[in-house]
């Protein structure tokens, strides 16, 4: 691999709008591109169309544990040795059934973790090398869901709303480092994530999400919405008053 292309990690490259970004990077620049996923041959079919895009780039396929701390640490201590890595983004959850979750504390646990826990741990693992080498952009996808809790997805808001404080908490931490810190807030998109969701509209194009997304890496920008209307959704959620907002079927 050329010390010279810009490295990007991709943690979730499977997600459909982490394929997407990932689209992006190979057209822009030629890249080292790390895909790392939880199920090696669905990331390797990603791996292969994204070689196709861009031959010159060079795309590697890493099979991970998303769940244990040790495995994340020494996963991220790997990719770090071979070369610095310019950017990453930490893309991986699951959409979760509330109902689902309220009967079984198994899925419960399951959700919180995937969707918070696991992305923090990711997060914490890179950022600890990018702080001692003062460089490089540590992306996280949060939620909108994160910004208030509501009967449909209070599981899932949790989750998200844990992400949404520790990016925070890490931009104050890193405010004056040559580390950025982006947080990226998506809105419902289509994807198969939300394919059960389709049939109520609404959903933004994943293509055009991913494009917010990369403009907000390349860019720096502390907290993107994406689109950006739920930048105004969610203040207006965030800022109703209890006695409206509980009689809201949202």
């Amino acid at each position: 691999m050329s010390n010279n292309k810009k490295k990007i990690v991709i943690i979730g490259a499977t997600s459909a709008i982490a394929e997407h970004c990932a689209r992006l990077w190979v057209k822009d620049d030629v890249i080292d591109l790390t895909l790392v996923g939880r199920d090696s041959e669905k990331t390797e079919r990603v791996a292969a169309d994204l070689r196709v895009r861009s031959p010159q780039s060079a795309v590697c396929v890493l099979e991970a544990d998303f769940i244990d701390p040790l495995a994340i640490q020494q996963l991220v201590d790997k990719i770090v040795a071979e070369a610095p890595v310019h950017t990453v983004l930490i893309a991986h959850g699951s959409l979760p059934d509330q109902a689902a979750c309220q009967q079984d504390l198994t899925t419960c646990h399951e959700a919180l973790t995937v969707n918070g826990i696991s992305p923090v741990l990711f997060a914490e693992a890179f950022v600890s090398h990018m702080q001692k080498a003062n460089q490089g952009t540590l992306a996280i996808i949060g939620s909108v869901a994160g910004d208030r809790g509501r009967k449909s997805n209070y599981v899932y808001g949790a989750a998200k709303g844990l992400v949404t404080r520790y990016a925070q908490g890490l931009q104050h931490r890193l405010a004056n480092t040559g580390v950025k810190v982006v947080l990226i807030k998506p809105g419902p998109t289509d994807t198969p994530m939300t394919a059960h969701l389709k049939q109520q509209g609404g959903l933004a194009n994943v293509e055009d999400v991913a494009q917010l997304i990369v403009k907000a890496i390349n860019q720096g920008t502390p907290v993107t919405y994406a689109p950006a209307k739920w930048a105004l959704i969610m203040m207006i959620i965030r800022h109703l008053p209890r006695f409206i907002f509980n009689k809201l079927d949202i």
